[in-house]
């Protein structure tokens, strides 16, 4: 049985465990959650994500939910097949950090960028131009940060691509599309980190199932 992630693929936290079923080459199928009906909202859905948010995700008799735990668990359990993005020749010390690093303190910025200038056009809403400076502000000094650490590292956690690169992608992708672009493209370590990464073909295959 395959496995099955449900959401959008208009959703970061979506996209995160499906660009980590593709890094290790699995099987997966995508069941589609009508969040404009409320569905997420609903007993058989709430079964799966009591917080009646997406992703949800189920392997057999296993169910998870949140994007990072569920990455997290296809790199380990399925750590054999196709690409290791745990591998031991990176530091633990360094992976924990930035997976943390990216949950805490690049995410909440990059994520409400995104919600502004992509998802809220996309849906009817109006963007909050004040909120989105606000956030840019924010994580362009958190850029300044990856930006050193990039100068002497070629991937966030060290020598090799690791699910903390991963867990950042899905969110480049979506400010690369906008207005803010610059934040990454106007760092050229930041640059060059993205342009490999995302140059994978695991990420080619992800990004195709993108609607943006």
């Amino acid at each position: 049985m395959a496995m099955k992630v449900y959401g959008v693929t208009l959703s970061s936290n979506v996209v995160r465990p499906i660009a980590a079923l593709n890094e290790k080459g699995l099987e997966y199928e995508l069941c589609p959650v009508d969040l404009s009906t409320g569905a997420h909202k609903k007993p058989e859905f709430l079964a799966l994500n009591p917080f009646g948010q997406i992703p949800a995700f189920q392997d057999g008799d296993v169910a998870i939910f949140e994007s990072r735990a569920i990455s997290r668990y296809v790199a380990t359990k399925y750590k054999e097949s196709g690409g290791d993005i745990l591998p031991v020749t990176v530091s633990c010390a360094q992976l924990e950090t930035w997976l943390q690093v990216e949950s805490s303190q690049f995410n909440p910025s990059i994520s409400e960028i995104n919600f502004e200038l992509t998802i809220k056009p996309m849906i009817g809403m109006t963007t909050d131009m004040s909120n989105v400076e606000k956030k840019a502000e924010k994580l362009s000094a958190v850029l300044d940060v990856y930006e050193a650490h990039l100068a002497k590292n070629k991937y966030i956690a060290g020598d090799a691509f690791t699910l903390a690169d991963l867990n950042h992608m899905p969110d480049i992708y979506l400010l690369l599309k906008s207005a803010k672009a610059d934040l990454i493209t106007s760092r050229p370590h930041v640059k060059a980190w993205w342009d490999d990464i995302s140059a994978r073909p695991a990420w080619k295959k992800t990004a195709a199932s993108i609607p943006v």
